[in-house]
């Protein structure tokens, strides 16, 4: 699928910071499992998007702390900015539409004047965004006042507060929900609408999201007091919107669900190695499958049995190759062999797999070429490749599992392991 230009079966537009990332949550299972789920099941047909009001520099720090995915398309600071991709190419048509009775200049001036507004710090404060810190108590007559004073100035913004603490002045035309009518407008108007959206958030700031036409909404069970505050006023009568009974990733996997919008059963949540398999699988869901059996069993989480050394074995051909970041060429038997005294070597220990990107290409009738990124977490060290896998259908179809014929990983930069004898897949 070619991200941006096919219809997408599902959008989930979700924030970021106590909605898809769990800041309670120190071992990232919500998110892990919300991975997994993504990458197997909707990857190849569908569009991830985070909005989020982080600035782009916070983004990529948090991008560097938590496990997450690669998103389709970015919104941030507040609805301020969408880039698409990983290489995050801005959408000049947003800008140039922000730019209408916006002046920064004058919003600097007019908010001097106010002793209760706190500057953020200099990476929150972007080209359509101008962001404070106000205290609770003061924060509505603040927004009067100032609402006022701009006006009087001949701009046309936007005040959100949000978080209990955060004030954000944008264009009127600014927003999350507005960055997302932009998106779904400009889809249709290519004619590639996605067939289902999901918008997902905790706090004020996300309300926006649930106000568009024609989408689904959920808000994890631990969202703030306002945005429940925001739904009993505005949308309580609204059956496309729920309270989720699960926080954060794990709220959104429940309302996927819930609405019927395709599989939310995670590889994660498969207990056996050898049950975990889709009606209508894709080779990216045989990806996750590999990669999750590898992390459990170096963690030791499941049996040291012959069976599964076995299996493993009849999923990949006997001349099957594995070329290491290296360089270093071994048969995938040799490897699975190796693997087998590793078992539980991280039993006890922050160590967790993912992968990231996972997209496929046919080269043949039979025959699929798969590209993404192997992430690896062992205590505070992360490190990744880009993966190259060719996998060959086995037997009539793709529902009798999938043959290995070559792995290929090279490092990526910046995250690079020193010693790569102890790297295996």
């Amino acid at each position: 699928m070619d991200r941006i230009t096919m219809a997408a079966r599902l959008m989930i537009v979700s924030d970021l910071d106590h909605t898809m990332v769990d800041h309670h949550d120190p071992e990232n299972m919500s998110l892990l499992r919300f991975n997994a789920l993504w990458e197997s099941n909707y990857r190849h047909d569908s569009l991830l998007v985070f909005s989020t009001g982080r600035s782009p520099t916070l983004y990529k720090q948090l991008r560097k702390e938590k496990p997450m995915l690669t998103p389709d398309i970015t919104i941030m600071s507040v609805g301020t900015e969408i880039t698409y991709g990983n290489s995050m190419l801005p959408d000049d048509g947003w800008v140039e539409f922000l730019n209408q009775k916006w002046d920064r200049n004058i919003v600097t001036e007019e908010t001097r004047k106010f002793p209760d507004l706190t500057l953020q710090a200099e990476t929150e404060q972007r080209p359509h965004k101008v962001s404070f810190y106000v205290d609770k108590n003061k924060a509505q007559t603040v927004m009067k006042k100032l609402s006022d004073c701009l006006e009087k100035r001949g701009l046309d913004v936007k005040i959100i507060y949000s978080g209990g603490m955060d004030l954000d002045i944008l264009p009127q035309g600014a927003g999350k929900g507005q960055a997302l009518a932009y998106l779904l407008k400009k889809f249709k108007t290519e004619g590639n609408p996605p067939t289902n959206t999901l918008v997902c958030g905790d706090s004020g700031n996300d309300a926006e999201l649930f106000s568009i036409p024609e989408v689904y909404g959920v808000m994890v069970s631990n969202a703030q007091e306002e945005l429940l505050l925001w739904h009993a006023e505005n949308a309580k009568g609204n059956p496309n919107i729920i309270h989720a009974k699960e926080r954060c990733a794990a709220g959104i996997i429940e309302a996927i669900g819930h609405f019927n919008l395709g599989s939310n059963t995670s590889p994660r949540d498969v207990a056996d190695f050898m049950e975990c398999k889709l009606e209508n699988t894709n080779p990216g869901h045989e990806v996750v499958k590999f990669y999750m059996f590898y992390e459990r069993w170096r963690r030791g989480e499941i049996d040291n049995c012959e069976t599964y050394i076995a299996s493993l074995k009849a999923s990949c051909d006997p001349s099957a190759i594995f070329v290491s970041p290296s360089g270093v060429e071994k048969t995938l038997h040799e490897c699975i062999h190796r693997m087998k005294g590793w078992h539980g070597d991280q039993k006890g220990k922050q160590f967790r797999v993912w992968a990231d990107r996972v997209l496929s290409t046919p080269i043949g009738s039979n025959t699929w070429l798969m590209k993404f990124d192997k992430w690896e977490l062992a205590g505070d060290e992360r490190y990744c490749c880009v993966t190259t896998v060719k996998i060959n259908v086995k037997g009539s179809g793709a529902s009798d599992g999938y043959v290995w014929m070559n792995v290929q990983q090279k490092w990526l930069e910046g995250f690079e392991k020193k010693d790569d004898s102890t790297w295996l897949f």
